[in-house]
């Protein structure tokens, strides 16, 4: 499953929500209709996991620490904690509850964002912009991608002179 693009919506006066039918049949392909949603732990933003991403991505936490840490166990608490399952009605909405409503500063105005295995749930009124500016997002991919090659640009400069 790849969730791509931006899409706005509203809720309902109920806290309801349409999944956009782009997303919906990306779900539907792949068999997921349960999905399960938390709030982002870095930004002010509500995530949908489709079942078997969320399953996945607990596998690696719970990989990574140890019942016999105290420290780890209370990350997992938190982690697994603050979860709802959602599934969506015949009508392809979802409730999102009032309390992830509040976490993520949602009125009524959405954006859905697609990023790759899951898609995440913005406010429309968020004044804070969700992305990095273009010349932001260019160093950071060259950061990040640039690690892959094992030539620096600069060794590949010298190596063509």
């Amino acid at each position: 499953m790849r969730f791509v693009g931006t899409i706005e919506a509203k809720t309902d006066a109920k806290g309801r929500a349409f999944l956009p039918a782009t997303f919906r049949k990306e779900l539907q392909a792949a068999g997921k209709l349960t999905m399960m949603l938390r709030k982002d732990i870095f930004e002010p933003c509500l995530v949908l996991y489709p079942e078997s991403v969320w399953n996945e991505r607990v596998d690696t936490l719970s990989r990574r620490l140890s019942i016999w840490n105290r420290a780890h166990q209370r990350i997992m608490r938190q982690f697994m904690s603050d979860v709802e399952e959602v599934s969506l009605d015949a009508n392809g909405r979802f409730l999102i509850p009032k309390r992830y409503l509040e976490m993520a500063g949602i009125n009524t105005d959405i954006k859905f964002i697609g990023t790759g295995a899951t898609i995440e749930i913005w406010s429309g009124e968020n004044t804070q912009e969700p992305f990095l500016s273009p010349d932001e997002f260019g160093q950071a991919l060259e950061d990040v991608m640039g690690q892959e090659n094992p030539l620096s640009a600069n060794t590949l400069e010298n190596i063509i002179r």
